[in-house]
């Protein structure tokens, strides 16, 4: 795994039009904040916004938290000047809402070059459509392609059950064949994907399911609408310490002279595969990187 490796579990949404939510985003135990121009900010406040993001992440002071700017869509009225200031601004990467197909993000990867972005900034996209849910891995295959910058997926689930008239149930049954179709996409353009926020944030209950099930299905991460979903999020998606410790001792056992060159060894008194401690390594890249968090 790269040293320059960073942990999405958590992704919290925080609207650009207020100042105080800006600042609070500095002191939050949170992987990753959402600096919203989009859904968050009211058309009267957008041009406001733009100016408090762009300013803030300008001034820094994020720390270790990987610092992500949602921009409106290039055909609304305040699309173009949000990529440009936020360009400027040069955060770890800008989030495009409702991508559709590979040209959108090709596009927006041609304005990056043509406004002067940095090499590191990259693309993120939401996958929030019934376009993007029918172009899925065609946009993930854009994770291959060095000029698009796309690294990771973020599935807009109230939007997409607005588009396809879906209901949004405890399980989320209308919305596995699309979340699954998107992790299948991601992982084969080799970028991460985060899930969808929940809604009732006070549903403590309810957020440890749907925070279960985004483990299960292979996510990265969830992106998140309150602070308090903060800790329970991490809780989901970091590696238990037993997990740390057998994925360590499958890769030390692997390592041994003996079994170099060995395609599957015992360990104790269970069959692994080479294929297990490359899973592992994965585990020990992301308790390594939460531990240089703390």
């Amino acid at each position: 795994m790269s040293s320059s490796f960073r942990p999405r579990r958590s992704a919290l949404y925080m609207p650009g039009s207020n100042q105080r939510a800006l600042e609070k985003a500095k002191t939050l135990d949170v992987d990753c904040v959402l600096l919203d121009l989009e859904d968050a900010v009211a058309p009267d406040s957008k041009t406001v916004a733009r100016d408090q993001v762009a300013a803030a992440v300008s001034a820094g002071g994020f720390g270790s938290r990987e610092v992500v700017i949602r921009v409106n869509g290039p055909a609304t009225p305040w699309g173009e000047e949000d990529l440009k200031a936020a360009v400027q601004a040069n955060p770890d990467a800008i989030l495009v809402p409702k991508v559709n197909t590979p040209a959108d993000l090709q596009a927006i990867a041609h304005k990056l070059s043509v406004y002067g972005a940095s090499n590191d900034l990259k693309l993120w996209a939401m996958m929030e459509t019934p376009e993007a849910m029918l172009n899925a891995a065609a946009i993930g295959a854009c994770g291959r392609d060095p000029e698009v910058r796309l690294s990771c997926f973020v599935m807009g689930t109230n939007d997409l059950a607005k588009e396809t008239r879906a209901r949004l149930t405890p399980g989320r049954a209308a919305m596995l064949p699309w979340l699954m179709t998107c992790v299948a996409a991601a992982r084969a353009g080799g970028i991460d994907i985060l899930d969808g926020v929940f809604n009732a944030f006070q549903d403590e209950e309810g957020f440890a399911a749907e925070c279960a099930q985004g483990v299960d299905m292979g996510m990265d991460g969830k992106t998140l609408i309150h602070p308090k979903q903060i800790a329970p999020c991490h809780g989901a998606f970091s590696p238990t310490e037993e997990e740390v410790a057998w994925a360590r001792k499958i890769n030390a056992e692997f390592d041994l002279p003996e079994n170099r060159s060995k395609g599957a060894i015992q360990v104790d008194g269970k069959m692994v595969e080479r294929l297990h401690a490359d899973m592992g390594k994965r585990v020990i890249a992301i308790a390594d990187a939460i531990a240089a968090r703390s």
